[in-house]
Formats: structure tokens, C-alpha cells, sequence
């Protein structure tokens, strides 16, 4: 990518093919989270949520899922508080942090495999809603590798 747009405007600056453009593909947005009501910590599990098509890491019917699954988390520049369900990886997160994208980032690479050939995606290890009642913790959001 040539137009580096988000060294230079801010997440609400940004138009919305560009806002879009940030999503890495990895999915962990679109795991089954879990929050510590003690510590406040969030953590993911293996379970995806049933509109996530497992095998491309994108979901089926984005834009009607907020409609279809109530706990769908969307996004805007506004609503920094969700930002806090995201992992540290995330371009969303870490923009508005004040972070560059990560160097795996398909923004930086250009190709969209970028995200799983680094390891940073739920790809092959994600199960969806759908074909499980089980499921695991596998790891605390804070500690995604942002790489």
C-alpha cells in the first residue's frame, strides 16, 4: 500500500472504505470472549461466533450481524470503550493507542495472508458455536503477540 492514511488521520478522519481497509482478517474479534469479573482481564476462547466462516476467517453476513448476534461487537471511532475486547494486535486498538500497524499487517505486506502466515489469526484454530458445546481458554487478550 502506497497511501499510508493512517500515519496520517485519525481513526474518525478516516473514510469508510479506509476504517474497513484496517481489519487484518484475523478474527479474534469474532471469538467467544470471557472477562474476569475480579480483575477486569478479558480472554478468548476457541469458540467462534456462528456467522464466522471458519475456513476464510471473515463473517458470512456482515452487514447484517449486529442484527443476528446481539453480542456482535461493532466498531467505530467513538466507541473506544470496545476496543478493550479487542487483542493488542489489532490495528484498531493499536491506532488508537497511538501504534503503527503491526509489519505482518496485509496494509504493510499488501497480501492478504499476511495475518495468518504470522501466526496472529484464529485460522485452523477456531471451532464455530454451531458444532460445539465445548470449549477452551486460549489465551488473555493483552497477551495476542502484536509482532
Amino acid at each position: 500500500m502506497t497511501d499510508e492514511f493512517w500515519k496520517r488521520k485519525s481513526l474518525a478522519e478516516m473514510s469508510h472504505t479506509e476504517w474497513e481497509s484496517l481489519c487484518d482478517g484475523c478474527a479474534l474479534c469474532c471469538m467467544h470472549k470471557l472477562e474476569d469479573e475480579d480483575t477486569g482481564a478479558v480472554y478468548y476462547t476457541d469458540v467462534a461466533c456462528r456467522l464466522l466462516d471458519i475456513e476464510r476467517c471473515r463473517c458470512t453476513d456482515y452487514a447484517n450481524r449486529a442484527g443476528k448476534v446481539r453480542e456482535c461487537l461493532v466498531l467505530s471511532a467513538d466507541s473506544r470503550q470496545a476496543f478493550r475486547w479487542l487483542p493488542a494486535s489489532c490495528a484498531y486498538r493499536r491506532l488508537a493507542d497511538g501504534k503503527d500497524l503491526p509489519q505482518w499487517h496485509p496494509l504493510i505486506t499488501g497480501r492478504a495472508e499476511s495475518v495468518h502466515e504470522a501466526g496472529i489469526s484464529m485460522l485452523g484454530r477456531a471451532v464455530s458455536e454451531n458444532d460445539t458445546t465445548e470449549w477452551s481458554v486460549l489465551q488473555q487478550l493483552d497477551d495476542v503477540d502484536e509482532q
